[in-house]
């Protein structure tokens, strides 16, 4: 009994400093593990580039090419939108003041608390606010830094991905090479998917917010859609992030309550089908995932890394579901983690529907 109580406190010790030391290495972690997932999603074509007689250092350079073309491509379509949204910027700032002044007409009533003492607490709160521009502002440098270290890890990564796939199978006896190659090709793929298919997943949500957003009459209708698809990254909170600001804006301009509520019926509707067909189709075959672990991930993944870390949260999880089927000690981990497996036989039209995203 004692036996097992100390192999429990030593397990739950281990993993207490793994995740420490998780939280800890973050600004060394977060950029090396976005480099190499992205590198794995670029690895097929720098492949096919090297097949075709291309020397692999202007392979790699065309994959980071692209990657910055497809990050710059995204940020212009925003910037566009955004522009077209600061020509309403004197309606917001007259909507704006019209509500700062019912909040303060509505703290008087109730606390009796005059403008002018309202006025006088802000300019008390001034520091606090330079504080966080400042804090702001050294989170943007951080932001730039970790970005421009992804893009060396991604370059680096792909230009010595031999040399470190020779370095792992070395780590292995000689009788489990195979597997570990094996297990290497799984890991490597379910990568590939998952950021395919996400990205198929946010092109399909640009679609059907724009399409919906435009039919219910919200101001700025693509801006929005480009901005809930984009937010899809962040699961379950992005795209009730994206769905508020989008919301709040229309508020703003002055939308009535029925174009409010459509938007929201919009965003379920659209909810409904990327979470019961989209989803499966798209995502499910390649991260097997249960939802239970899904939760589990995400709230560990904020803790542990912030935003990062929900992002990262379920590829890595399923990466280390692969390693744990793979071995025979962590089998029964790799089996918690994993879907209930549905032994029915798939109908005609739901293979064809996932040809369809293929």
């Amino acid at each position: 009994m004692k036996t097992n109580s100390s192999s429990i406190i030593k397990t739950l010790l281990i993993l207490f400093l793994v995740f420490a030391g998780l939280h800890y290495a973050k600004d060394f972690l977060v950029p090396l593990s976005i480099g190499a997932l992205l590198a794995t999603l670029f690895l097929p074509f720098c492949k096919w580039l090297e097949k075709h007689k291309i020397p692999r250092g202007l392979s790699v350079l065309s994959c980071l090419l692209i990657l910055l073309l497809a990050i710059s491509a995204v940020a212009a379509l925003l910037g566009w939108q955004i522009a077209e949204l600061t020509n309403d910027l004197p309606l917001i700032k007259q909507k704006t003041v019209e509500t700062a002044n019912r909040i303060q007409e509505y703290i008087f009533n109730q606390f009796g608390i005059s403008s002018v003492e309202q006025w006088q607490l802000l300019k008390e709160q001034q520091n606090s606010v330079t504080d966080i521009i400042q804090l702001m502002a050294g989170s943007l440098i951080h932001i730039f830094t970790g970005f421009i270290l992804m893009l060396v890890y991604v370059f680096l990564l792909l230009y010595y991905r031999i040399h470190i796939k020779h370095f792992i199978l070395k780590l292995s006896s000689d009788s489990h090479r195979e597997e570990m190659e094996h297990v290497i090709s799984r890991v490597t793929h379910v990568s590939q998917q998952y950021l395919l298919g996400l990205t198929k997943m946010i092109v399909c949500l640009w679609i059907m917010y724009g399409i919906g957003f435009s039919l219910v009459g919200a101001k700025n209708p693509f801006f929005f859609a480009i901005l809930c698809g984009l937010l899809e990254i962040i699961p379950y909170i992005g795209n009730i992030t994206g769905t508020t600001v989008t919301v709040l804006v229309s508020a703003i301009h002055g939308a009535g309550l029925p174009v409010l509520a459509t938007i929201i019926l919009t965003y379920g509707l659209v909810q409904l089908i990327q979470g019961w067909i989209l989803e499966p189709l798209i995502l499910g075959p390649q991260v097997k995932i249960n939802p239970l672990f899904t939760i589990i991930v995400l709230v560990l993944g904020q803790i542990v890394w912030g935003i990062p870390g929900i992002i990262l949260a379920i590829p890595l999880t399923g990466m280390l579901k692969i390693v744990c089927d793979h071995i025979e000690s962590l089998k029964p981990y790799g089996f918690l983690i994993g879907e209930i497996e549905n032994k029915k036989k798939e109908s005609g039209l739901i293979k064809r529907m996932k040809g369809w995203f293929k």
